[in-house]
């Protein structure tokens, strides 16, 4: 059976968070396990969307840099 991750608006703040918390540390730790293990992590439109208006509303340019990044990197795993 194969698993599969949705992630949510809080996981994807934090692993897109550039100050680096430690609780953004260890949600990337915990994303980076899983693509590890060979789990299908799926981003959905709309958590992307609802973080990314929240992104933009605050104007934080590198929040969208990195969500932009995390959203790439993992549709070119799905692939």
């Amino acid at each position: 059976m194969n698993r599969v991750v949705l992630l949510d608006t809080g996981i994807i703040g934090l692993i897109t968070n550039p100050k680096r918390s430690p609780k953004s540390l260890a949600c990337n730790c915990w994303l980076q396990t899983l693509i590890k293990a060979g789990i299908r992590v799926i981003l959905p439109e709309i958590a992307d969307y609802e973080v990314r208006r929240e992104l933009l509303r605050a104007n934080k340019i590198k929040g969208i840099k990195r969500l932009d990044e995390l959203a790439n990197s993992i549709s070119s795993r799905a692939k």
